[in-house]
C-alpha cells in the first residue's frame, strides 16, 4: 500500500492551497482516509476525514469554515482545500489511509503561511 500526498508550498496568509493525496494498492472496500498536521514542537493532529462513502468527519474548530476534505469518485484519492490560511496553519501535512483496521501514513508535504 502507497499513500502519497502532494500540493503543499508556501503561501502568504489569506491565501489557499489543495493538496492531494492518493492511496495505492489495496483492494476497495470501506476505508477512511484523513490529513493529519504537525506543527514543530506540538503534537499531531487530526484537521479532516472521510469515509469511501463520502461520510465527512467533524472539523476541529482551528479550521472549521476554512478547510474542506473531498474524495474523488472513482479512486483513492481524498482533498484538502485550505481557505484564508494562516501563519498558525504551518506544519507538516499528513494523509492518513485506513483499511482493514490497519493505518498507512504518507510521508507528509510542507504547508508553510507566511508573508
Amino acid at each position: 500500500v502507497q499513500v502519497v500526498e502532494s500540493g503543499g508550498g508556501l503561501v502568504q496568509p489569506g491565501g489557499s492551497l489543495r493538496l492531494s493525496c492518493e492511496a495505492t494498492g489495496f483492494t476497495f472496500g470501506n476505508y477512511g482516509m484523513s490529513w493529519y498536521r504537525q506543527a514543530p514542537g506540538k503534537e499531531r493532529e487530526l484537521v479532516a476525514g472521510i469515509t469511501s462513502t463520502g461520510i465527512v468527519t467533524d472539523y476541529p474548530d482551528s479550521v472549521k469554515g476554512r478547510f474542506a476534505i473531498s474524495r474523488h469518485r472513482t479512486k483513492a484519492t481524498v482533498y484538502l482545500q485550505m481557505n484564508s490560511l494562516k501563519p498558525e496553519d504551518t506544519a507538516v501535512y499528513y494523509c492518513k489511509l485506513r483499511v482493514l483496521y490497519r493505518d498507512y501514513w504518507g510521508q507528509g508535504t510542507q504547508v508553510s503561511v507566511s508573508s
